[in-house]
């Protein structure tokens, strides 16, 4: 349940990357991953544990982003037709 977050978070990511300059893609995407993922950290209240559940949300957040940017991608040729 407490992975939702970073997913989701990387999710919405990806899919408003979508809508920026290519070449901005990747360090506003790493950044914002970043803050995303130290945000569902946060929320899900992992850090009273370990501060290293960081190690799992922000790369989550990121990938999530790929995923989300991709599907986003690829939807957006049939939404034309």
């Amino acid at each position: 349940m407490q992975e939702l977050f970073p997913i989701l978070f990387g999710l919405i990511l990806g899919a408003a990357l979508g809508f920026v300059r290519p070449s901005m893609r990747l360090p506003l995407g790493a950044g914002l991953a970043i803050a995303l993922g130290v945000l569902a950290t946060v929320v899900t209240g992992e850090f009273k544990s370990s501060w290293a559940f960081l190690l799992i949300d922000i790369p989550l957040v990121a990938l999530s982003a790929v995923a989300g940017l991709l599907a986003g991608r690829r939807a957006a040729p049939l939404a034309q037709r």
